[in-house]
């Protein structure tokens, strides 16, 4: 199973996230490292203390406030047991809890003239590590100054680079995933409308080249390279149409003098060459008939009721001089654009197929824009219905014909968007029709 290639923008977002990523933790650690040997050192006391102090605060019967041991205040007095904090609330009154050092008391009374503060004590145990926050409780409004749990300051460091890098790589990731599509669209512009002129192009529709002006300058040179195989493979093929078109040309006036000297001779031995004269003859017209395909354009405006009776009554003295028969049924008339010369020339060979390789009836229906040719002989197998309009194959080896006939007709219906199909008649021959755009 062939492996499925990502796409470019999968490719350059997954990229960009990595990169992305990869600067955001180093500028993480960078930033850890700096701190850690800086000379911001010491314990810091942990937040949760403030809220945990504020809502034991309340106040008596008498509106006093005092300390009431809840149970966040007991696992915290758990977990530090030289845990203390005073505050002064909003009427001037202050209370107090645990042993507050002799150095922060004198402060409390004036703690309404402190906005905040962090205190981190440079000796163990570190009961100097405080805060001053403003917070709200059961008693109102107060300021704090507490201590409680403290951890080193470098894992506050951690913690909060960690936190910020998380959220700068979260946001540049979003970022990456909405816009990056969206500007790998639009510098890729070029490139899909590149391809989409790239689709149009094929054998019958030479001369059309990319445009290398809507393409990035780094995939100009592709589209360069593009372009000129183009041209070296219109150049090639130019110069095999011209072969072809010589060698048919010189082909034919050589044919028709042998044809007319066999034809005028009475050797016997000499003038049952003359089918195989014929079989050179018809060669040459079949490759001409595929040069002027290739430089004719389907501009007429063609009735294929018309056409259809004008080739049978062409060939009707050779096939009645053969002991064959050929009728003209009409469905539904129709009207179809095209080149006149090709599209007859596709029916005559297919009438001509039929006699050869037929029955001794033909029977030529128009159905709208489509005709068909049906005869009543052997048929042509199912698995044979797409070999036999390849170049050169031929059903029968030892068949007179050189293999082209049913490619032509072929290519004339391609060459005119149109379509051909090979089915079985009721009476165990083929039916060939050409199917082509209708026109009003």
């Amino acid at each position: 199973m062939k492996r499925c290639q990502p796409s470019l923008k999968t490719r350059l977002v997954a990229r960009q996230l990595i990169l992305q990523f990869l600067t955001v933790a180093a500028a993480a650690i960078g930033f850890i490292i700096f701190f850690v040997n800086s000379s911001l050192d010491g314990m810091y006391v942990e937040e949760a203390v403030v809220k945990v102090a504020a809502n034991s605060i309340v106040r008596d019967a008498a509106g006093a406030p005092i300390v009431e041991v809840t149970p966040e205040l007991a696992k915290l007095r758990e977990e530090s047991l030289d845990l203390w904090f005073a505050a002064r609330l909003s009427d001037d009154s202050v209370v107090a809890f645990g042993q507050v050092p002799a150095e922060y008391a004198p402060l409390v009374p004036h703690l309404d003239k402190l906005s905040s503060a962090d205190m981190r004590g440079q000796f163990d145990p570190f009961t100097l590590s405080a805060l001053v926050r403003r917070e709200s409780g059961p008693a109102g409004d107060m300021k704090i100054i507490a201590h409680g749990r403290v951890q080193p300051f470098t894992a506050l460091i951690t913690i909060a680079s960690n936190l910020v890098a998380t959220a700068v790589f979260l946001a540049l990731a979003l970022v990456s995933v909405v816009v990056t599509p969206m500007i790998i669209t639009r510098a890729l512009a070029g490139v899909i409308k590149t391809a989409e002129e790239a689709e149009r192009i094929d054998a019958g529709r030479r001369g059309l080249r990319l445009s290398e002006d809507k393409v990035p300058r780094e995939i100009g040179p592709l589209v360069r390279a593009v372009n000129e195989a183009f041209d070296r493979l219109d150049e090639g093929d130019d110069r095999q149409n011209r072969f072809i078109a010589s060698a048919a040309h010189e082909l034919r006036t050589p044919i028709a003098i042998l044809r007319m000297k066999i034809d005028t001779a009475s050797d016997k031995g000499l003038r049952s060459l003359l089918p195989d004269i014929s079989r050179l003859a018809t060669l040459s017209e079949q490759l001409l008939d595929l040069h002027r395909l290739d430089n004719g354009a389907p501009s007429d405006r063609i009735d294929l009721v018309a056409l259809a009776r004008s080739v049978a009554a062409d060939l009707t003295p050779v096939l009645i001089a053969a002991g064959k028969t050929i009728e003209v049924f009409v469905q539904q008339p129709g009207m179809i654009m095209g080149n006149t010369g090709s599209i007859e020339r596709a029916l005559t060979n297919l009438i001509q197929n039929a006699v050869e390789h037929g029955g001794d009836e033909v029977i030529v229906r128009v159905n709208g824009p489509s005709v068909e040719v049906e005869d009543n002989g052997p048929g042509i197998p199912g698995e044979e219905h797409e070999r036999v309009l390849e170049p050169f194959h031929r059903l029968r080896p030892r068949s007179s014909g050189a293999g082209l006939g049913l490619n032509l007709v072929k290519q004339v219906v391609d060459h005119h968007s149109g379509r051909i199909t090979i089915a079985e008649s009721p009476s165990g021959g083929a039916i060939v029709r050409l199917a082509f755009t209708a026109v009003s």
